[in-house]
């Protein structure tokens, strides 16, 4: 199965650890999602806008984990996009972005610029 990911799960960020085990294979935009800081870490929702990240081919073992970090109390949801790699999973944020900061360019590696 596939993954993208665009914000702390990606190479060289905060927890790219848990991708250790899995294959990346290649960059994507994801397009009519915006993409917001939530402080250490983005929120993908629905919007007018494309966010950047990257394609991963993960196993189960590893994708139960991210769902253990990412899908507690309802923070994110898994969404089916497709990627020039074939289908991905794709984790979209569920709470109000009221007051949060837009991420313009769709690139978690561009946040210090907001």
């Amino acid at each position: 199965m596939r993954i993208f990911v665009y914000g702390s799960l990606r190479r060289k960020q905060g927890n790219s650890h848990w991708m250790t085990n899995a294959q990346l294979l290649g960059a994507h935009s994801v397009d009519d999602y915006q993409l917001y800081s939530l402080g250490h870490y983005p929120g993908a929702v629905p919007g007018n806008g494309t966010v950047q990240g990257e394609v991963y081919r993960v196993d189960a073992s590893t994708l139960a984990e991210l769902d253990a970090l990412r899908t507690k109390g309802g923070e994110y949801a898994r969404h089916l996009i497709q990627t020039p790699y074939g289908s991905a999973w794709m984790y979209v944020y569920q709470r109000p972005v009221d007051g949060l900061t837009l991420i313009e360019s769709g690139n978690w590696l561009d946040r210090d610029e907001y």
